[in-house]
């Protein structure tokens, strides 16, 4: 099943494995949330973060960028946030007689979108083009942004009043949808301990540069997945999109994620090629906010990971 991979997984394995240590003294008890992020990462894709107020959303994406040595960018969206705000603006410099591009705070390798569901359509479609083709468009020119390119988005799953859904489009261009989850008890009180004198944001280091995550990256497309397993993925995409509950399926974007995290996954793991129980673990975080859900679900309590749960057990998991 299995072929040889010309890179040294144990190496990023390795590499990985210190970042997640270096997170989780900020974000204590929740190494399985920071492996996830980190395997989105890999795969050069996007997380939302979906979750209730004050369990370290906004400080989880401010570790990370610190760790994985990247330019960090925090955009707080408003109502009355524009898209130039976001991307950036001519302005007329009246020394040249001439306009020119200030860019805006998306113009780094880490950002934070923060409380993203704040803003109105308008403004959230402004990054439509950012998370897919890693470019921005002002007054008909387009700039190339930094790479690697990572957007965190994060929003606030029990208050509404005053927020925008975000649209199907939109929600579709992230590769996982994640939740932090409140600590445990004993994770807590360290949590207490640990900013009795000062936040330990300040005493994150450095752990990987921004060229080693490009070559986590190359590292990660190398890692091989056996056809039966891509024709497994395409199996439980297909059977989302005629659930008798749902009236939108996965897209194959949303296929395509699967297949990438699957194979992040593994490197992460210090495999050199994907097993089914990679597919089963992420096919939850990377499909399930792709899911369009009828009314009649919402009145039995059914929701999007049920869903996927109950695809997974319906298939046949390849031999």
């Amino acid at each position: 099943m299995a072929e040889a991979t010309s890179v040294d997984l144990e190496e990023v394995q390795r590499r990985i494995n210190r970042a997640i240590d270096e997170v989780e003294t900020v974000i204590i008890g929740k190494r399985n949330t920071i492996a996830l992020v980190l395997t989105s990462v890999m795969c050069n894709g996007h997380i939302l973060v979906e979750d209730v107020p004050g369990v370290g959303k906004t400080t989880l994406a401010k570790a990370l960028a610190r760790t994985l040595g990247c330019t960090f960018k925090r955009i707080q969206f408003t109502p009355d946030l524009l898209p130039a705000d976001i991307t950036g603006t001519s302005v007329f410099n009246q020394k040249t007689a001439e306009f020119e591009f200030r860019r805006g705070p998306i113009f780094a390798q880490f950002v934070l979108a923060d409380e993203i569901n704040r803003s109105t359509p308008k403004t959230q479609s402004s990054l439509l083009e950012c998370m897919e083709e890693r470019q921005v468009t002002v007054d008909g020119t387009t700039y190339p942004l930094p790479v690697p390119f990572f957007v965190i988005a994060t929003e606030n799953s029990v208050e509404y009043h005053g927020t925008y859904p975000l649209p199907e489009a939109q929600l579709d261009r992230f590769m996982m949808r994640l939740s932090v989850g409140y600590p445990g008890k004993a994770e807590e009180s360290q949590v207490l301990q640990s900013q009795a004198v000062e936040h330990p944001l300040v005493n994150v280091s450095t752990i990987l540069s921004s060229d080693e995550v490009l070559e986590l990256q190359r590292a990660v497309k190398d890692v091989y997945l056996e056809p039966s397993l891509r024709d497994y993925i395409v199996e439980i995409a297909s059977a989302t999109r005629v659930h008798p509950m749902v009236s939108l399926g996965a897209s194959p974007r949303g296929s395509l994620s699967l297949s990438r995290a699957a194979r992040g996954l593994a490197a992460l793991s210090g495999r050199g090629f994907v097993l089914p129980d990679d597919v089963k673990t992420l096919a939850a975080p990377v499909l399930a906010h792709r899911l369009v859900l009828k009314p009649e679900a919402r009145v039995r309590n059914i929701v999007a990971s049920d869903v996927i749960e109950e695809v997974i057990s319906n298939i046949a998991v390849p031999c």
